[in-house]
């Protein structure tokens, strides 16, 4: 089988453009209104405009379509750019003035403040993670565009969640320390385990959706499932244990800079622990 029929998929492009062009604007003609607002860095533009090419990217022409009719394999990697790789790109891009602007309606700001919360976030974006992978829910999106639209628009608004106390984007919303933010990549590593598990070792096809779509580019649809299953569990966890190593190197090189390696404060990961079960 080929790939599908070209199509432009305009609404995807539009948002993509759209949403860059604001931010662009934002950066550049709303900055001189906000009094002490630092101009953004270059690597701050860097990483919006890598975080919505990547979006983009697997959201069009031909990724879109194989994912959404032809290979499961695709799809998981589809929701693993829009899950791992473009939420903290998009956070780490956003200067604090300008997330205060988008956080200043009510409703987001409850929303971050109370979900974006460690042991909240956690549980929210897993239940996302295993929900999105029921397959029920699965053949559903795949015979709606909208449907498709609401369940990536939950799974990459749980993501952003999610990764806030790893990105801590805000000095008023304090995220973790870097022990704990090594702890909370590492928990959330564990679940995602799960549905992989299912779609690696699983006899038979799980998503009607796919097994209906027969021999695709000579891969049948059992082995796109253990494909698609193996992706989830192994890039998915070559990604978190990759920011992990990042966060410890990073982690060490201030202490080594402060007071030495003598001095690492484990104690902060106690006291991460005992705020976040204290809020539950």
């Amino acid at each position: 089988m080929t790939l599908p029929p070209f199509h432009l998929h305009l609404d995807v492009v539009a948002l993509v453009v759209g949403l860059e062009a604001l931010y662009l604007l934002a950066v550049t003609r709303l900055r001189p209104q906000v009094p002490g607002a630092p101009a953004a860095s270059p690597r701050q533009l860097l990483w919006f405009t890598l975080g919505m090419l990547s979006i983009g990217a697997v959201s069009v022409w031909p990724v879109h379509d194989v994912a959404e009719d032809q290979l499961l394999s695709v799809h998981m990697t589809q929701h693993l750019v829009i899950s791992m790789v473009a939420p903290p790109l998009l956070l780490l891009g956003m200067p604090p003035w300008l997330l205060r602007r988008v956080l200043a309606p009510l409703p987001l700001r409850w929303t971050v403040r109370h979900l974006a919360r460690p042991v909240a976030a956690l549980v929210l974006f897993n239940t996302v993670i295993v929900l999105s992978h029921w397959p029920v829910v699965v053949d559903l999106t795949l015979g709606s565009e909208l449907a498709h639209f609401l369940a990536h628009a939950v799974l990459f608004g749980s993501a952003l969640l999610m990764w806030w106390p790893v990105v801590d984007p805000l000095p008023e919303m304090p995220g973790l320390s870097y022990p704990g933010r090594m702890l909370y990549l590492f928990l959330q590593s564990i679940v995602p385990t799960v549905p992989a598990s299912f779609l690696t070792f699983g006899s038979s096809v799980i998503y009607r959706a796919y097994a209906e779509a027969g021999r695709v580019f000579g891969i049948d649809a059992l082995g796109d499932q253990r494909v698609a299953g193996l992706i989830m569990k192994l890039v998915g966890g070559a990604i978190l244990w990759a920011v992990i190593a990042g966060i410890f190197f990073r982690w060490f090189a201030q202490e080594q800079r402060s007071e030495g390696w003598d001095a690492l404060e484990w104690r902060e990961l106690g006291r991460d622990v005992r705020s976040q079960l204290s809020k539950r």
